[in-house]
């Protein structure tokens, strides 16, 4: 699976986020949280929800899955003008990602062993400090082997 390299335009995010590991994993109930409140999101860009994780720039180089981080659930706004009582705003800053178009279940993280392990080490590009997320648009459905995604990587040249 080849993906396709894009320049991301800034993005304004409005959202809930959580500290959590792939341990101690949050993200059903951060986003059970978050799906509960999301019409109270007044100015959405589109209809597409976004699972971002923010990594501490060491949390690769010394992965363990007791590595913290923090996920995001959130959707697009033009501004931060009007953000909801208990939800947060996030700038994603513009820069080079890998796009990967991934067909399968959201529970099946082989397409991420794949990304690291085999595609990012046989690239020219090396893996940028910068927030990765996946776009979870209207072909999306939870754990389902149909369900559609875009998964975004940031890169930088080696």
């Amino acid at each position: 699976m080849e993906p396709q390299i894009t320049e991301l335009k800034e993005k304004h995010l409005v959202g809930m986020h959580t500290t959590m590991s792939l341990v101690q994993n949050k993200t059903f109930e951060l986003w059970g949280k978050f799906r509960s409140r999301v019409h109270e999101i007044e100015n959405r860009s589109s209809s597409d929800f976004i699972s971002m994780q923010v990594y501490d720039p060491s949390y690769f180089a010394n992965f363990k899955p007791t590595n913290t981080f923090v996920k995001w659930a959130s959707v697009e706004v033009p501004d931060h003008e009007n953000i909801p009582y208990g939800m947060d705003s996030f700038t994603l800053k513009s820069g080079p990602y890998a796009v990967f178009h991934y067909k399968g279940s959201s529970a099946d993280t082989s397409i991420f062993q794949y990304i690291f392990t085999e595609w990012l080490p046989n690239s020219k590009y090396l893996l940028d400090d910068r927030p990765h997320f996946e776009v979870l648009g209207d072909k999306y459905k939870n754990n389902d082997p149909n369900s559609e995604e875009e998964i975004w990587i940031p890169i930088k040249e080696k």
